[in-house]
């Protein structure tokens, strides 16, 4: 089934050239059927990139789904066009009083910053709060994984002597979780970051479940709340060349000391194009995230999440 996308959104056009099928809001509102609601925060300072990563791995669900941008009232991005805010961005004072099946709340690059020193910390978790009440399953990734983790549990993030920027090998501490059917006993994925969470800081909470981790990586996946709460520090959602281009990004703003990601490039050599080795379970990643916590848990009636409250489903 296809996804339902504001009209005129960039990403469909690139998606349309790599045979995905999406529609806009006007085919979709001749389909008597209620789609899966789903809300993005975009947080990633190039925001089409990463609207484009999300939805190229939500269109492989069978579902059909109906997605809303979110954009912070309290930040102005750089790099992003203030017309395409206007034209396919939500304001919270416009959704606060609504309900989603699912929500995914992206990185950001403000890593390196105590999380009170983030000029839009308050809205954030003004965000993550109300996620609890009206959303049915929340996926955090990368620093919004380490911010709810931060904010809902007290649980710190450390800085890294060095970036950790490549393709990683994980494994899957629970092979019977819902959330890995279909995976390989190991599996790979992409990190881009300057700081990392502590196994033995979130284990002090029985609340959480550390789901996935990489002996090089640290921790990847955790889950609380019954699967409505995910957290991911890395980023399975990135395409091909995005951590191509974050490495050339880095290196233009004369950062020397930036080395190429590992295991990316064939041979490890940069003057190759990379060898992707994430994208399969990438999807399954998403897909079972949107079939097992979101579409098999979520009320027909989504104003009927608001039941749901604070306890498990």
């Amino acid at each position: 089934m296809p996804l339902n996308l504001p009209d005129k959104l960039p990403a469909i056009e690139i998606l349309k050239k790599e045979s995905i099928f999406v529609m806009d809001d006007l085919r979709s509102a001749a389909q008597d059927i209620r789609p899966l609601k789903i809300l993005i925060l975009n947080l990633m300072p190039i925001k089409i990139t990463t609207e484009t990563d999300l939805v190229r791995l939500l269109s492989n669900s069978p579902l059909q789904i109906e997605i809303d941008f979110l954009a912070l009232s309290t930040h102005t991005p750089k790099n992003t066009p203030i017309s395409h805010l206007m034209s396919f961005y939500k304001q919270f004072s416009q959704i606060e009083n609504s309900y989603y099946d699912g929500m995914i709340i992206t990185g950001a690059p403000v890593e390196m910053l105590p999380f009170e020193e983030v000029t839009y910390w308050d809205e954030i978790t003004q965000i993550c709060k109300w996620a609890r009440t009206h959303v049915t399953s929340t996926f955090y990734i990368c620093w919004g994984a380490q911010a709810a983790l931060y904010h809902f549990y007290g649980v710190n993030k450390y800085p890294l002597d060095k970036k950790l920027f490549g393709i990683f090998n994980h494994k899957i501490n629970d092979p019977s979780f819902p959330l890995f059917r279909g995976f390989d006993d190991e599996f790979n994925a992409p990190h881009s970051r300057h700081t990392t969470i502590l196994a033995e800081e979130i284990n002090q909470h029985p609340e959480l479940t550390i789901l996935s981790e990489s002996d090089e990586a640290g921790v990847y996946i955790v889950s609380s709340r019954g699967g409505r709460e995910f957290y991911v520090t890395g980023h399975s959602e990135y395409s091909p060349y995005t951590l191509h281009n974050e490495y050339l990004r880095d290196m233009e703003k004369g950062m020397d000391t930036v080395e190429p990601p590992v295991n990316y490039y064939r041979n490890n050599d940069a003057t190759q194009p990379p060898l992707v080795k994430w994208r399969s379970h990438a999807n399954l990643l998403f897909i079972n995230w949107l079939n097992y916590f979101v579409y098999q848990s979520t009320p027909f009636n989504i104003n009927e999440i608001a039941k749901l409250g604070e306890l498990k489903i």
